[in-house]
Parts: C-alpha cells; structure tokens; sequence
C-alpha cells in the first residue's frame, strides 16, 4: 500500500463528517479567556474562548483553521466540553498525546477522539490535533488565575 493511499484511508468519512460540523464554531463576546495556538509546522491555527464558573467550563467558543484532523479533533472537544473541569481537560490532552504515541484511547466523555487513532503514523499532523486541547487547557488555566484574582 502506498503512502498516500494510507493517506486518504486516514481521512475516513467519519472524521470527515465531523471537521464540517464542528460544534461551539466562533469566537464568544468577552470570554474570560482566550487562547490561540498555531501548528508550527502546517500553519493550522486555534483560538478558543471560554468562561469557567465552579471550576468547570459554562461557555466555549473556538475559531478553527486547520486540516480536516484538527478540525475534526476540535469538533469532538467542542461537543464534550462544557461541564468539564480543568483536570479532566488535561487529561484528556495528556491521553491524546498518549494515544498519538500508541496508547490508549482517551476516557469519556472524550472518548470520539479515537476516530484519530490512525493519525499516529503521521507525526507531523499530531500538533494540528492536539491545538484545541492546549489551547483549553491554557486557556481554563488562565480562567481561574482571573477568577481568583
């Protein structure tokens, strides 16, 4: 199988289905954070915006220029989300990456990120999927420090 057959099977028609309805899609009016995060290496770019209320997300926006994969990772992330506490954000990051470098599949309630299970070979493609993880994370991080203050 060649390179780029292997290619094309990686975008598969589910992730596909969920880079063109990416749930959460623009930027919210005065976010009590906001982060943008861009891929060095293919130029994909985030933005995420949210407020946290009680230690948990209540508002989440994002602008989304990336490939189909970061596209279709952000479309998960915004569909589970909301209701989310900071250590459940980043764990959910921490077990992308994991899963990117062959591990398991990242618990509920983000669990549909194993539709890119099969980016893993693709190396430069990881940190376009990964953009609206950091940027949350950094971004509720940066929420509560303000709601703290």
């Amino acid at each position: 199988m060649t390179a780029e057959t292997d290619l094309i099977k990686l975008y598969s028609g589910r992730i596909l289905q969920l880079a063109s309805d990416i749930p959460h899609l623009g930027r919210l009016d005065a976010p009590m954070a906001s982060v943008k995060k861009r891929s060095p290496l293919c130029g994909s770019t985030v933005t995420v915006d949210l407020d946290v209320e009680n230690g948990v997300v209540t508002r989440f926006g994002q602008d989304v220029k990336a490939c189909a994969l970061g596209q279709a990772a952000a479309s998960v992330v915004g569909g589970a989300i909301t209701g989310r506490s900071l250590p459940e954000v980043t764990q959910a990051r921490d077990e992308m990456k994991a899963m990117l470098a062959g591990g398991e599949v990242p618990a509920a309630p983000f669990d549909g990120l194993e539709v890119l299970k099969p980016a893993a070979d693709y190396k430069n493609r990881h940190a376009s999927i990964l953009l609206t993880l950091e940027a949350s994370v950094e971004a509720m991080t940066q929420a509560q420090q303000a709601d703290c203050a």
